[in-house]
This record gives C-alpha cells, sequence and structure tokens, in this order.
C-alpha cells in the first residue's frame, strides 16, 4: 500500500492473498512495543533512565553484574545493553523460565550505550515493564490506546509458552493496518482529532539514537546503516519498521509518504523501489491512460495455482522423507492423498488434514490458523502448495507415488522452527528453539 499525504494511492494483493488477512510482522511487531513504550512514558509510569532491575526486581539473577544493575529503558529501547550478539537464544538457554534473568546474567562485552546490537531479547524486556508498570498485558494495553481508537479490531499475538506476548515478534495486522500505523507517525502520533501516541515521543522514537553501519558487513542491506532510533531503523528516506522477509513500514515525511509492504521478499528492495522508482514520480501527475493500466494491473495479480492434472479417483500414500534440514513434517508421518470435490484431501497422519483446490486455491483451518492450498498431477508425482496465508511462508509437499515417499519444505524457514503443525496453530505459542 501506498499513502500519500493521508490518501491510498495505490494497493495490491497477490491472490490468494487479500485484504482483509492480517499478516505475521515478524520484528515489525518491535515498533508497535516500542509505541506502548512512549505511552507508559507519556503517562508518568515509566522514565528513560528507569533501569530494568527497579522496574522487575523480582526477575534480577542473585548474580548480577554491576552493568546488568545499570541497563535502562534507553539502552534496551536503542540495543546498546552491551552483549556482543543478539543474547535471545542463550539468554533462553540460561533460564528457560524468564528471559529476563537470562538476559541480565549474561556477561557484557562493551559498555552500555557504546554500541547498537540487534538483540531481540531487549523488546521481550521492553514489554514486561509495560505490563508492570501499566497493570495490563501488552495486546490489551495497545487495543485500548491504539488500536482500538484507530478503527483495528484484528490485532492477534503469538506468545510464549507462558501466554506472554512475544513483544520482539509475533503481531498480526493487515497491511491497511501496517498503513494506518505508518500514517499515524508520519502525522506525529495524531489519529483524526486525537493526539494518541504524544508527538515528542514519535519524533524521540524515530529519531537516530545509535549508529548502526556494522549492519553493512559485506552484504547489500544500505538501508540498515544510517543508524537506529528506538525500536526504528533510519533510512536514506526518513525512517521505517522492518520485519524479516519484507514486512515494512517505511514513513518518508520530506514527501507525506507511507509504504507498508507485507510479504516474502527482501526489505532492500523495497527501499529501492520507493528511493529509484516511487519518490521520483510523487507529485506528478499521471494520465489517465497510465492510472488504468495500473489500476488494471493491481486488480490481477494473482499466484497462479499449482500446474498438473486433476487424475480424477488416483489416490496415493506415502511416507515422509525427512532428511533435508528443515523438513516440515517429521520423519515417516504418513501422508495420505485422497481425491474430494474436485480437489483433494491431503492427511497427514495423526496431526491434520488440510483441503487442495485443483486450478484453484482452497481454503481450511485444520488447527486454527488458515492454509490455502492449491495442487496437481504431474505424472507420478503429487504436488501441492500449501499457504500459511497470515505468514510470508509455504510448504511445498511432493509425493512420489512410484517410490511412496514425500517430502514437505519450506519456501523460507519460519523463524520460530520448522514444525507446520506449530505453525498452523493459532495463537502460535512456542519461544524459539534451545539446543
Amino acid at each position: 500500500m501506498v499513502v500519500h499525504r493521508g490518501r491510498v494511492v495505490a494497493e495490491g494483493w497477490w491472490a490468494p492473498y487479500s485484504a482483509d488477512r492480517p499478516h505475521l510482522l515478524y520484528s515489525l511487531t518491535k515498533s508497535f512495543t516500542s509505541t506502548a513504550v512512549g505511552l507508559a512514558v507519556g503517562d508518568g509510569l515509566l522514565s528513560l533512565d528507569d533501569p530494568v532491575v527497579d522496574v522487575l526486581p523480582d526477575r534480577v539473577p542473585a548474580d548480577v553484574s554491576e552493568q546488568g544493575r545499570r541497563i535502562t529503558v534507553h539502552h534496551l529501547l536503542s540495543m546498546t545493553a552491551g552483549h556482543p550478539t543478539d543474547s535471545l537464544a542463550e539468554a533462553w538457554e540460561r533460564e528457560p523460565d524468564d528471559l529476563v534473568k537470562g538476559f541480565l546474567g549474561l556477561p557484557f562485552s562493551v559498555a552500555e550505550g557504546a554500541r547498537h546490537v540487534y538483540d531481540n531479547s531487549t523488546t521481550y524486556i521492553l514489554a514486561r515493564m509495560v505490563e508492570r508498570v501499566t497493570g495490563r498485558g501488552l495486546p490489551e494495553f495497545l487495543d485500548e490506546r491504539l488500536f482500538s481508537p484507530m478503527g483495528i479490531d484484528h490485532a492477534e499475538w503469538d506468545r510464549v509458552a507462558s501466554g506472554a506476548a512475544f513483544g520482539f515478534h509475533g503481531l498480526h495486522l493487515t497491511t491497511e493496518a501496517v498503513a494506518a500505523f505508518g500514517e499515524l507517525l508520519r502525522r506525529g502520533g495524531v489519529w483524526g482529532d486525537q493526539q494518541l501516541v504524544p508527538r515528542a515521543w514519535v519524533e524521540l522514537a524515530t529519531s537516530k539514537h545509535i549508529d548502526s553501519e556494522w549492519v553493512l558487513d559485506g552484504s547489500h542491506q544500505t538501508d540498515f546503516s544510517y543508524g537506529y532510533g528506538y525500536q526504528f531503523w533510519m533510512s536514506r528516506h526518513g525512517y521505517h519498521g522492518h520485519g524479516s522477509y519484507a514486512q515494512q513500514c517505511v514513513v518518508v515525511p520530506s514527501h507525506d509518504l507511507v509504504v507498508a509492504v507485507t510479504a516474502q521478499g527482501d526489505s532492500q528492495d523495497v527501499f529501492d523501489a520507493v528511493g529509484e522508482c516511487l519518490l521520483p514520480g510523487v507529485g506528478n501527475a499521471d494520465s489517465a491512460r497510465d492510472d488504468a493500466i495500473l489500476s488494471g494491473r493491481l486488480r490481477r495479480l494473482s499466484l497462479p495455482p499449482v500446474p498438473g492434472s486433476a487424475c480424477p479417483g488416483r489416490a496415493v500414500s506415502a511416507q515422509l522423507d525427512a532428511s533435508a534440514e528443515g523438513s516440515a513434517l517429521p520423519e515417516g508421518t504418513t501422508v495420505t492423498v485422497d481425491p474430494t470435490g474436485g480437489g483433494w484431501l491431503v492427511r497427514c497422519e495423526s496431526l491434520f488434514g488440510i483441503e487442495v483446490g485443483h486450478g484453484d486455491w482452497r481454503e481450511s483451518s485444520p488447527l486454527g490458523r488458515p492454509i490455502v492450498a492449491s495442487g496437481a498431477w504431474q505424472g507420478s508425482t503429487y504436488v501441492a502448495d500449501l499457504c500459511i496465508i497470515t505468514t510470508p511462508h509455504r510448504v511445498r509437499l511432493v509425493v512420489d507415488a512410484d517410490a511412496g515417499t514425500a517430502t514437505a519444505t519450506w519456501s523460507t524457514p519460519p523463524l520460530t522452527g520448522p514444525s507446520l503443525e506449530l505453525h498452523v496453530r493459532s495463537p502460535l505459542m512456542t519461544r524459539p528453539d534451545v539446543a
């Protein structure tokens, strides 16, 4: 979605994806958690100088270091606590039931405030601090103070095993809600006639607090090297909230522009397109013919269903080969494909069944989260694409009828582990795998 001066000028979704579906935002979630911190600061319940150990004294390890005692809200927001790398896995391994305690107990490599290191744990702790000072869960607090006043009634949160929202990832919103969030920021926290978020906080959160040139390190991610704010990235043109696989909320104040993307792609491609194609055209009116061409193209956006034949009446049963890294299904799972209603019912033994269309996409929700699927026979091989439609992930299922084997591989691997069963449950409840 492209929004200019508060007006949607272009929007499009590749069917079977659609405007009304909430989408996993991955780390773009962090920018919403930052906004919750800003609301708590505006209410006088939290300050940038508050140490973690004072707000969450019951979650401090007995052997906490002096530097651990000095970590404040500012250090968490700017990801400058002083750990050498993302602490998430190590902190959770150290304290499986309390990431806060695990984070504070790890050794530091540089002084707090000296260096930005992308660290998921910091946002998790900020979420817990907001909950402590407000007495509300993060989802409930943001529903009341942000989403409901903006007319957003579909926010869904993935959670850790205890039931707490991750905070650093796991928020699901529609593309339109992401665009509305960007527009709220562009307007300095104003929505309609309400100042939902303090203007001072929006300006503070979306300003550079620390360098981030280290992100380049031989990569092409140029727009992540302009500095880091409070859970926002600075870029060549304005700032952005970012989630893996190109979940983006890009705000370009100089052009009164917001670009919202939910995708399976590369974030830098989005920034390059904004800078090279979009910004040069802002303010230049297209012809009616150009507008009609764009409108027609946007209406026709779609992903093709799996090509091949229906082979009516043909069924197959196979055993899952999970030897490839990151298999979506466990080794030895019996996969059966039975024709039904112009498509198929694909059953994964003792786990779930999925409806699959032929020549189109068919939707089912075997464990709560929708899967939209298309399949076909290609010779003696049955192929189906299973889109976990509210995420940037899909599984390709390939069943070799002659060999009696099947494989299930992800197009892009979910960051919370490869289990398909886990990712079709709603809400997803997990924590990152710990060795």
